[in-house]
């Protein structure tokens, strides 16, 4: 039977999905016993040791000893204190870059009462809100309660009054229905005044409220997103599991991270750019502008996260000179990042592929874009990333959604029932409501956007990201929403470039702005 101390040394290793057999087991005993550490420090003690393990490259799932070893030896010489609260905080250590074909899939049973799908998560979320949970609430205040019903639960109470969860959907006569996982019900918007805030699209889920007819229609008297759970809540629930692949924190965890990086690294800035077009005479000479500036004023951005497309027309398959040209382009960006060493040398450079560029596939989530023809930048450049998109990114206990998508002309193009008559700075704000609300990157029917069902789990939005980059055609925008920053970080096209600075201390962004001279 195992003593509480070696029960908190395997959960530690098990954070990381590593196992331990007993001759490791005995061995991180021996190196607490031989420091001294006492049972409120051997949580981080272990931790440090673990974080500094699976950083080797023939770290195993199960733990070796003979790289366990090893790496006590390194940080024995290197003078590293095992308190992590007394370890200088490094960046590098705690800066992970996801992509969406490595992040883990996890299944859930129904019989534990756990996530399994989409709709389980959004109805697990409509049950736990207050409007919803009976245990929340005084017995005389139960009767004020909304009571979700099923489709299958309508059959024979033509009049009655009902609230229902479910898919937007069309039938096979084209008619507008609502799908769950009992059946499906024609809808009927005659009588909706005015629906939710929102975008209400094939493929989104919504609580609809309304009156069951004669025909076996429901006659809608209102529509409206589910809610949406924020952040801390959902950790709170499944903080244990990890859905990055990258190792799990507590909240508790969560929160010391956030703090030091508040105190310790307020400088600390993420460059993201939008539409790079390469082919463009005006893009490299303003990143030249922007990367001067920087290396100037000594603030060079720990990453710069570079969306495309990379070109500013689509390129014929099998077109070789295209090919060769968006290839040179490439080339001529490595040339110009080069120039300058200390961001060559200290920035991370993230690229994420466009609508026009050039992947292995055409479905969600795109694979990045073919190395073949980045192999300059990948010489050049000793912290370029090639990622998919979407893709994320971890930084201590935030989680940042990057995803490249003109998701504001799609959802407009495929509102179903009621179209709502909103000014521009509405339809932002309906945007980033809807996509948070759905908890997934691309609410729409698969006929409209196809995705890889394997990998769907790596468009889904929970628990809560910190922050969601939507790199969209459309205006613009930075707004927080359920505690989540979302921004847009414009178009880097024409005479007047736009980018974003997010700042990770203040988990918010900056749109920043150059003006390029007409006769540059």
């Amino acid at each position: 039977m195992s003593n509480p101390r070696q029960r908190l040394i395997i959960k530690v290793f098990r954070k990381f999905s590593n196992s331990l057999g007993p001759d490791a087991l005995q061995f991180l005993e021996s190196i607490l016993d031989e420091h001294g550490i006492a049972q409120e420090d051997v949580e981080s003690s272990i931790e440090l040791i673990a974080k500094e393990y699976n950083k080797e490259d023939d770290a195993t799932m199960k733990v070796s000893l003979d790289v366990l070893r090893r790496v006590y030896d390194s940080l024995q010489d290197r003078g590293e204190r095992t308190h992590v609260e007394r370890e200088l905080i490094d960046p590098e250590n705690h800066l992970f870059f996801i992509d969406a074909y490595e992040m883990p899939r996890w299944v859930w049973s129904q019989e534990r009462a756990s996530i399994r799908d989409r709709l389980n998560i959004i109805k697990q979320c409509v049950l736990r809100n207050e409007h919803f949970a009976p245990s929340t609430l005084p017995s005389r205040d139960r009767e004020r309660l909304v009571t979700l019903k099923s489709t299958k639960q309508l059959l024979g109470r033509a009049g009655e009054r009902f609230l229902l969860l479910g898919m937007l959907a069309h039938n096979k006569e084209g008619k507008v229905c609502l799908e769950d996982a009992d059946g499906r019900v024609d809808l009927d918007f005659s009588r909706l005044d005015e629906p939710g805030e929102g975008f209400f699209a094939d493929g989104c889920y919504v609580l609809v409220e309304g009156e069951y007819t004669e025909e076996a229609t429901l006659e809608i008297i209102a529509i409206g997103q589910p809610p949406c759970e924020p952040r801390d809540i959902g950790r709170s629930i499944y903080g244990h599991i990890d859905f990055l692949g990258k190792g799990s924190t507590s909240l508790l965890e969560d929160q010391k991270f956030s703090q030091r990086i508040q105190e310790e690294l307020p400088d600390v800035h993420f460059f993201c750019f939008s539409d790079v077009w390469l082919d463009h005479r005006e893009t490299l000479p303003g990143l030249q502008r922007i990367f001067d500036n920087c290396v100037e004023n000594d603030f060079v951005p720990k990453v710069v996260i570079m969306c495309g497309s990379f070109t500013s027309k689509s390129i014929a398959h099998g077109n070789a000179r295209d090919i060769q040209s968006y290839q040179d382009n490439f080339d001529a960006l490595a040339d110009l990042i080069a120039s300058y060493p200390a961001m060559a040398r200290s920035t991370h450079f993230v690229f994420v592929p466009g609508p026009l560029d050039i992947t292995a596939n055409s479905v969600l989530p795109y694979r990045p874009i073919l190395s073949t023809l980045v192999t300059k930048l990948k010489a050049r450049l000793p912290k370029a990333h090639f990622v998919s998109n979407p893709c994320r990114i971890k930084f201590f206990d935030q989680e940042i959604v990057i995803f490249r998508e003109d998701l504001m002309s799609k959802m407009l193009r495929n509102i179903v029932g009621v179209k709502p008559e909103v000014k521009s700075e509405d339809l932002k704000r309906y945007l980033v409501q809807t996509i948070l609300d759905q908890g997934h990157l691309c609410p729409l029917s698969l006929h409209i956007q196809p995705t890889l069902s394997d990998y769907d789990h790596t468009l889904r939005l929970y628990p809560l990201p910190t922050t969601l980059i939507i790199a969209d055609k459309y205006d613009r925008f930075g707004l927080t929403y359920t505690g989540c920053h979302v921004f847009n970080p414009g178009k880097f096209v024409g005479k007047s470039l736009s980018w974003s600075a997010y700042k990770p201390a203040e988990a918010n962004s900056e749109e920043c702005t150059l003006e390029l001279d007409t006769d540059e």
